[in-house]
C-alpha cells in the first residue's frame, strides 16, 4: 500500500456501506472521496486526509496515525436528515472500521462532529464535518 490513508478511507467506506442505517439515508454511490459541495444529495464525502508516519513495526509492517474528515451533506429540512446521517455514521463507526485485511487498527478515537449551515443560504444545505483519527498498521 503506497498511502495508508487510502487503506483507512477504504475501510471506512466499506463500514458505512455495510451499515443498513447509513445506506437507508445515503446511497452507497454517494459515499465517496471528494471535495466541495456534492452534486448529489444526501452524501458523505471524504477529504482532508493526513498521515503521520510512525515507523516500522514487527513482521515487516509499518504504522501511521491517520486523520480523515467526513463531510455529511443533506438538503436542509430542519437539519433532521443531516443529523440522522451523522447519528447513523457515528453508530457505524463507534468501534472503528470493519476489518478488511489491508489495515489493522491499533488505536481508534471516537468521532467528533460539527454542524454548520451552508454559507450560501439560497442552497439550503446542512453540512456536518466529522473528524476521524486512528493509528493503523499495514504490511509492506
Amino acid at each position: 500500500m503506497l498511502d495508508p490513508v487510502l487503506g483507512f478511507q477504504t475501510a471506512i467506506r466499506q463500514t458505512l456501506i455495510a451499515s443498513p442505517d447509513v445506506t437507508a439515508l445515503v446511497e452507497p454511490k454517494n459515499i465517496r472521496a471528494g471535495g466541495g459541495r456534492p452534486d448529489k444529495l444526501p452524501s458523505v464525502l471524504f477529504s482532508n486526509a493526513q498521515t503521520e508516519y510512525l515507523g516500522r513495526t514487527a513482521g515487516s509492517q509499518r504504522a501511521a496515525r491517520v486523520f480523515l474528515t467526513l463531510h455529511m451533506w443533506a438538503q436542509e429540512d430542519g437539519a433532521d436528515t443531516a443529523r440522522q446521517i451523522g447519528a447513523a455514521v457515528s453508530d457505524a463507526l463507534e468501534f472503528g472500521p470493519l476489518k478488511n485485511g489491508e489495515i489493522f487498527v491499533d488505536e481508534w478515537h471516537k468521532p467528533s462532529v460539527v454542524w454548520v449551515r451552508d454559507p450560501q443560504p439560497n442552497l439550503t444545505l446542512t453540512h456536518g464535518a466529522m473528524s476521524l483519527e486512528a493509528v493503523i498498521r499495514w504490511k509492506v
